[in-house]
């Protein structure tokens, strides 16, 4: 499994667990995969860049304050990753 499936599978894995209605922080996915303490902070450029092929696919919706927000914008602020109509 390459590192973005690894990624993918905990992306979907952690939003499977969760309430259909409830979001997960990006950075949940990557402390999740980190092998060491602190270097979860290296896996978010990789993390949001999995999210957002899976909004691409319909699996994910990426919101910002409540709202459904534009992948390009990805790289900076806080996001929030929800179950997309795929799901």
């Amino acid at each position: 499994m390459s590192d973005d499936e690894a990624i993918a599978a905990e992306i979907v894995g952690q939003l499977a667990r969760r309430a259909a209605t409830s979001s997960i922080c990006p950075s949940e996915v990557a402390r999740a995969l980190a092998r060491e303490d602190g270097a979860w902070r290296v896996l978010m450029p990789q993390v949001r860049a999995v999210a957002a092929r899976l909004r691409d696919a319909g699996q994910v919706r990426i919101t910002r304050g409540g709202r459904e927000i534009d992948p390009a914008t990805l790289h900076t602020g806080a996001i929030r990753l929800a179950r997309g109509p795929a799901f």
